[in-house]
């Protein structure tokens, strides 16, 4: 398997580079073709402008010159119908070979041509006759190429209209055939030589279009010509069935190395991301710094991968902008298309290389800014984490401010930062990025006052220190163990579990009950108050709550428990136990297990909590207390009815009446 499968990589890559070869070859070849001008003879009497015998303006050079202006001034709207319909009706008559494309005559001295058109736009910038040009030269395009350029103004006419009615009437001649190129001859003339076809002027070469170029008039009038012979037999030919053809071929072509190089583009990718799999954890290992791993392995080969994919799209995108354009350089309707594309992209990539490349000082001074800012950061970071472990002590500065600080210090340094970075941005001193930086500072100013008044809140919280991470507070009507606390919220985790999430500016606004402050160093008083009868000795109802309180768990024996006897109500006397802990945390279960326990020892003693109102007739009810502490021989009271002793003084026979006046007591068998 090996061995084969390297067999079919070296035919892959020998038939796409075959057909890579191919494709260059006729690529060259038609590029060449399309651009090569012809180094043609002409004829004497051509090159200073002879007239055929018929026309009857040969005789009158003025004549002919008034004529020829106001055609090539004319404008072209107007002008390129009237030459199309005089072509295509004179070249019915015409007995010239369609084939040859041009006039030739090999006896004809060879005239050198000026080819390059940039040349000339440069040439017509020069100085002439101790002065500059007024007016900018124009070019002359066909099918998106440049054939001439025109420099002289032809009465109000301009260089730039000149130009525009000479490509229509050029234009015109597409719809006729071959053997129109025959009939294209050279004008000379008093003041300036015509090309015309026929009785229709083409375009005028003044004695301003030569001076620049070093050239007379006649010279350049048949160099120009020549050139537009060459381009319109060439676009004869390229629109002709076997050219059509051809374009056909070379686009088929196109497209089967289009296929092939995509596909390799894919096998190549498809084996390399196999071949940097199987690398992992030998030849690819995880980014590490020191003794700390940055990126894990498989990051690691994933990115490389992905980079990989990117490198794949890139060049398959690539491949077909090359690809449109060649196809489209082949037909002679879409060439004009494929020449302006890829300038405007050209165009548009010199431009970004450019702006980068003018934009790399300003990268110098922020990669700076950068750099020190960085190293700032580090520092104060170190500064901070020293005050917070002690190391460093600051008078007044407690430690817990350390980190809150920290944060204040490093938004304010990274927005002095960006205040430094922000006129070496691109594009930082435009209008639009301004007025877009004006719009997002309004928006924040009028959406975020909440949002501001909880930060400021939240900074006056943290220096206030009311409360810390772990503490439990009291927040209004919320009680718990704070969890978090932000510069914007403080989050409450409360006893069921429950978090609570509050507004620093809600916190601020709000009383704050801290139950952890002092319950490490002091102890934290817990307190709940029972009412006991006034029948009960105070001095038994102390012992018993002390005694509740010293069985509770977490209750600290030192300080000890003591009661208060906050009031001597009507039905009750109200006795208040404290008890000391240090775990606030712990509050709830400490409540309850000390009022189990109070209830434990008041019933052991056989002391009634009489706890708001009681209500009983007591001499025959059960007492109040469970019955697991009552006597085992224990039975309730029953009520007993009993006559009042007599008064001093009373008849002893009042009483033997009805018995309605003699008056009764209740009591007990005490």
């Amino acid at each position: 398997m090996p061995e084969s499968s390297g067999v079919v990589r070296f035919v892959v890559n020998l038939a796409a580079s075959v057909v890579v070869l191919v494709l260059v070859v006729l690529s060259s070849a038609h590029a060449q073709s399309a651009e090569r001008v012809p180094r043609e003879r002409m004829t004497p009497a051509a090159a200073v402008g002879e007239f055929p015998a018929s026309d009857p303006a040969a005789s009158s050079p003025s004549a002919r010159e008034s004529a020829g202006s106001t055609s090539e001034t004319s404008d072209s709207s107007t002008s390129a119908p009237s030459a199309n319909s005089s072509i295509v009706g004179a070249s019915s008559g015409a007995t010239a070979s369609a084939s040859s494309g041009v006039t030739a005559d090999a006896a004809a001295a060879e005239r050198p041509l000026i080819a390059d058109p940039s040349a000339l736009m440069a040439a017509s910038q020069t100085p002439e006759s101790g002065g500059e040009l007024a007016l900018p030269p124009a070019s002359v395009k066909f099918r998106g190429s440049t054939l001439f350029v025109v420099r002289d103004m032809l009465g109000p006419k301009t260089p730039e209209e000149r130009a525009h009615a000479i490509e229509g009437r050029i234009e015109a001649l597409t719809s006729s055939d071959a053997k129109i190129l025959d009939r294209i001859q050279v004008q000379d003339r008093q003041l300036s030589t015509d090309v015309a076809v026929d009785d229709i002027v083409l375009f005028t070469v003044t004695e301003g279009d030569a001076a620049p170029t070093g050239r007379t008039r006649q010279q350049l009038a048949a160099d120009y010509t020549r050139q537009l012979r060459y381009r319109l037999g060439l676009d004869f030919r390229e629109r002709s069935l076997k050219g059509i053809a051809r374009a056909g071929m070379y686009s088929a072509l196109a497209t089967l190395l289009l296929v092939v190089l995509v596909l390799l583009v894919n096998f190549v990718k498809r084996r390399a991301s196999k071949r940097i799999s199987s690398w992992t954890g030998t030849h690819i290992g995880a980014l590490r710094f020191q003794k700390m791993e940055v990126l894990p392995v498989e990051q690691v080969v994933e990115i490389i991968i992905n980079t990989l994919r990117f490198l794949q799209m890139l060049a398959i995108v690539m491949l077909g902008l090359i690809y449109l354009n060649t196809v489209l350089s082949f037909f002679p309707w879409t060439r004009a298309a494929a020449r302006s594309m890829f300038s405007e992209l050209y165009g548009a990539a010199g431009w970004a290389v450019g702006g980068l490349v003018g934009y790399l000082p300003n990268v110098l001074y922020i990669s700076v800014i950068a750099f020190v800012a960085s190293y700032g950061l580090r520092f104060l970071r170190l500064v901070f984490r020293e005050i917070e472990k002690g190391t460093v002590t600051v008078p007044g500065f407690f430690r817990d401010w350390a980190t809150p600080t920290y944060k204040i210090v490093r938004f304010l340094f990274l927005a002095f930062v960006v205040v430094i970075v922000f006129p070496y941005l691109p594009g930082a001193s435009s209008p639009a990025f301004q007025g877009v930086s004006l719009f997002l500072g309004l928006l924040l100013s009028l959406g975020s006052t909440a949002a501001v008044a909880n930060v400021v809140a939240g900074i006056v919280l943290t220096y206030m220190r009311p409360f810390s991470v772990g503490d439990r507070v009291k927040i209004a009507d919320t009680v718990g163990d704070v969890v978090e606390k932000t510069l914007l919220v403080v989050r409450v985790r409360t006893i069921k579990n429950v978090e609570i999430t509050i507004a620093n500016a809600m916190v601020l606004n709000n009383h704050i009950i801290n139950y952890s402050t002092c319950a490490e160093e002091h102890g934290l008083i817990l307190h709940t108050t029972v009412t006991i009868g006034y029948d009960v000795p105070w001095k038994q109802v102390h012992a018993l709550l002390i005694a509740a309180a010293q069985a509770t768990e977490d209750v600290l024996s030192e300080p000890g428990a003591f009661v208060l006897q906050t009031s001597l109500d009507d039905f009750y006397v109200s006795y208040e136990l404290n008890a000391y802990t240090n775990q606030p945390q712990k509050m709830a279960r400490i409540y309850s297990e000390l009022h189990a326990h109070i209830q434990d020892r008041f019933n052991e003693a056989g002391v009634e909590i009489m706890s708001p109102h009681y209500h009983a007739a007591r001499d025959g009810n059960t007492m109040a207390i469970p019955e697991d502490y009552l006597p085992k021989n224990y039975r309730a009271p029953a009520f007993r009815i009993a006559p009042l002793p007599p008064a001093p003084g009373a008849v002893s026979g009042a009483v033997s009446g009805a018995g309605r006046d003699q008056p009764l007591g209740i009591g007990t068998d005490e």
